[in-house]
């Protein structure tokens, strides 16, 4: 599912309140109950199935405007703004080549005022122009980003990002695929396409820094740098804008961590990712197997498990009895020996190591 959000401003620059906002499906016949702007001019509107769609604006029961999305995404909500401004620009444009103006409205204008026409005209149509092929090269790469051709979805959101650099979706989305094509690279090639993700985050984050998902990439990107330090700066910045995301945002920290064997980093982020959020199963799991890398041997030859390993997994399995991963936390329990009483399986214990 997807959203639809935008502002609506008069001419005074200011927000319109009560505005209505009309949506329809264009790729399929669907029509949504209209919703209105807040006393900021601004709107919302949440729960679209992916597709294309024609936002219409109305005031005083009169449609002044219309615009339309050719393919909403599900990792950013669409934006669709009114400007009444831009909106009576393109009507004084589009006047003189729809001949609305007639021969004698023509005579009576002055050779300034006809050449600021045709000035306007031609801005606004060069404009047009500008923002289809911005909408064409952005829906280009977010194709490619779905199918993994990053390189192209790179190539068609920076021509995206050179047509209009004030779209944070666009930045957001081009340092998506710097940090996935760098996945496949190594050494300076993959330190040259982490430092592009940087700034392309960076920059999304300029133009909307209330956005937490662009604080957490951002992170992923630092700590695959190994800039821990930076990384865990930028998570408390997303977490500071929604604290619900705390668990998942360590939690992804720690698996890129483990991922880049940095393993005491790792631990730290398992552990606060469980700080966060005690019931987060998965966390207890990773916690308990990146812990398995400080198992120690006991002078008897047997493994001795790290302190809180035993915990971890038992906490895994008392949460999530049948879960992915309980077979493998059962048998990381009984390579221990471990007699106890865990919860899972109706109180049954791991069975002791031969």
């Amino acid at each position: 599912m997807t959203a639809i959000e935008g502002d609506v401003k008069g001419l005074d620059g200011k927000g319109i309140k009560d505005a209505v906002i009309k949506i329809d499906r264009k790729d399929q016949k669907a029509t949504y109950k209209p919703t209105k702007t807040d006393k900021k001019g601004h709107y919302y509107y949440g729960g679209f199935p992916l597709g294309s769609y024609v936002v219409t604006l109305e005031i005083d029961g009169k449609e002044v405007d219309h615009q339309e999305i050719p393919r909403t995404s599900t990792a950013d909500s669409s934006v669709v703004n009114f400007d009444m401004k831009e909106i009576g620009a393109r009507a004084k444009a589009a006047a003189p080549a729809a001949g609305s103006l007639t021969k004698e409205q023509e005579r009576a204008m002055s050779p300034e005022e006809k050449a600021k026409y045709e000035k306007s005209l031609k801005d606004n149509q060069a404009k047009m122009a500008k923002n289809k092929e911005l909408n064409d090269a952005f829906n280009v790469g977010r194709t490619a980003e779905e199918a993994k051709d990053y390189p192209a979805a790179i190539d068609a959101f920076e021509k995206a990002s050179t047509l209009d650099g004030t779209q944070h979706v666009v930045w957001g989305h081009l340092g998506d695929c710097y940090s996935a094509e760098a996945k496949v690279k190594a050494g300076a090639d993959r330190d040259t396409l982490l430092e592009k993700a940087d700034t392309a985050y960076l920059k999304a984050i300029e133009l909307k820094p209330e956005a937490p998902e662009y604080h957490i990439n951002y992170a992923i990107a630092l700590a695959n740098q190994k800039k821990i330090t930076e990384a865990q700066a930028e998570l408390q910045k997303a977490i500071a804008i929604d604290p619900t995301q705390a668990g998942k945002c360590y939690y992804n920290l720690g698996a890129v961590l483990t991922n880049t064997n940095q393993t005491d980093a790792a631990l730290d982020a398992f552990k606060k990712s469980i700080d966060a959020d005690p019931n987060y199963a998965d966390a207890y799991y990773q916690y308990g197997v990146t812990l398995m890398g400080k198992v120690t041997m006991g002078s008897d030859g047997k493994m001795v498990a790290a302190p809180g390993t035993i915990e971890a997994f038992q906490k895994y399995l008392s949460l999530a009895p049948s879960g992915p991963n309980a077979e493998t936390a059962k048998q990381m329990l009984a390579s221990f020996g471990s007699t106890v009483d865990t919860g899972f399986n109706k109180k049954q214990t791991p069975k002791k190591k031969p």
